[in-house]
């Protein structure tokens, strides 16, 4: 059966572009050859031209450079069409390759939207919030312990703020009095000085045994005062 009918062959797959425009690019590169040739024959008859005299010989040399002038415009013609179907081409291949970016693009968006959905089921907005919410209950429980480790021990709640004031004046008084060498407690009380002003008494006496004699002997006791006459005692 394959002798008869032969084997089908399978279809070549169409050129891409780069296919396209690389044969393209070829051919161009071609006729450019051309056209160079071509220019530099027009030169070289050019120049014979300019050093032949008029007549048969300078008009044959017309006639071929005219040929070759309509040579190269051909050519030229031809060399602005493939450059007109590379620049197609170009276009066409830079829609793909946009359009190919573009599909890029959406596959990657839906991985990454699909992978931000997965992870959006694990994290919960009302979570984030209680864990908010417990670390600042924490945080209060943290600062009362704080609070509390710091209180001070058997200090009454109930202190006048102006008691203590007056006590600390009274301080610094006593420190005043005995920076100048008689310590608080030896120093005589102001309301005493005051009363034995007013009462206007005698020294006391220093004790010496001869005074207090004396004392008696003018009618006067230890203190200075008169003494009292006693009731003779009648026999």
């Amino acid at each position: 059966m394959r002798r008869v009918f032969g084997v089908k062959k399978d279809k070549e797959p169409p050129p891409s572009i780069q296919d396209a425009s690389d044969r393209i690019n070829k051919r161009g590169d071609t006729v450019e050859e051309k056209l160079k040739k071509l220019d530099a024959e027009l030169s070289r008859y050019k120049e014979q031209i300019k050093k032949t005299r008029p007549g048969p010989a300078q008009e044959a040399l017309k006639a071929r450079a005219m040929r070759v002038l309509k040579q190269k415009r051909m050519y030229e013609s031809q060399r602005d069409m493939l450059y007109n179907q590379t620049f197609n081409l170009d276009q066409v291949a830079f829609a793909s390759e946009g359009l190919k970016d573009a599909q890029q693009t959406m596959s990657a968006l839906k991985s990454a939207n699909k992978e931000l959905k997965g992870m959006m089921k694990t994290v919960k907005i009302q979570d984030i919030d209680n864990l908010q919410d417990e670390m600042m209950d924490m945080m209060d429980m943290s600062n009362e312990i704080q609070e509390t480790l710091g209180r001070s021990y058997n200090v009454p709640d109930d202190i006048d703020e102006d008691e203590l004031m007056g006590e600390l004046d009274a301080l610094e008084a006593d420190m005043g009095t005995e920076a100048d060498g008689v310590p608080s407690y030896l120093q005589p009380d102001k309301e005493e000085l005051d009363l034995d002003a007013e009462l206007n008494l005698p020294t006391a006496p220093s004790g010496n045994a001869a005074v207090a004699g004396r004392a008696n002997a003018q009618g006067e006791d230890e203190l200075g005062l008169p003494t009292v006459p006693r009731a003779s005692v009648r026999s």
